[in-house]
């Protein structure tokens, strides 16, 4: 699990003009840290920092310190909302999260093994990614920064379903918890696609057929 800490206060001068004053002086981000047994709070997220930890894939699925007026709570990222055309982060919400409570978090799903994959080296299949990211549900100890899928071994014609994901300890699919109807699949091996050999074929018999 990877370690991220955001420097925050509270914010007490609140509504829109409030946040757009905010984003105007360009060194705070406008936050809500929400959940537990206290409600929720209006905060500012110092933005150097900020910026630079969502560079890393891993921190939209990891337990983030937020020291808020020198005081901690470790939360999770909920929601990022972002300029429409510039590059600006315009309110974040964070979940305060319980070390003794699951949370349930989407973390992303990383392929590995394509180079050496039998479908793909030896048989000439194609890779499709199903899936970009995973919904589990754990404690905030066990919550991992991605999980893995290792295609080395599989071939031609196979689909791997969340059923085939090896999880770590402590970790359970959210779907599944839902039935085997929800076994979603998260990748393929298929067959390439020949385009145009045979297309163009049949183009210059039809041409030939109406001279």
């Amino acid at each position: 699990m990877s370690d991220f800490t955001l420097n925050a206060s509270v914010r007490n001068d609140l509504g829109k003009g409030a946040s757009r004053r905010l984003r105007r002086a360009n060194q705070l981000v406008p936050a809500v840290v929400y959940g537990g047994e206290k409600e929720a709070q209006a905060i500012s997220v110092e933005k150097t920092s900020f910026y630079k930890a969502i560079e890393d894939e891993s921190f939209f699925s990891s337990v983030i310190t937020l020291v808020i007026d020198g005081k901690k709570e470790q939360v999770v990222i909920r929601d990022l909302q972002r300029h429409p055309f510039k590059p600006l982060l315009t309110h974040a919400d964070f979940l305060r999260v319980d070390a003794t409570h699951e949370i349930t978090i989407n973390v992303p799903l990383h392929v590995v093994g394509e180079e050496k994959c039998v479908g793909i080296k030896d048989q000439g299949g194609e890779l499709h990614v199903l899936a970009n990211e995973v919904s589990i549900s754990c404690l905030p100890k066990d919550l991992p920064d991605y999980l893995e899928v290792d295609i080395s071994a599989v071939e031609l014609g196979t689909t791997l379903h969340l059923s085939d994901l090896k999880l770590p300890s402590g970790v359970s699919s959210v779907d599944l918890a839902h039935g085997a109807e929800h076994d979603n699949a998260v990748l393929s091996i298929t067959k390439v696609k020949v385009r145009g050999g045979d297309d163009e074929a049949e183009a210059d018999d039809a041409e030939a057929g109406d001279e």
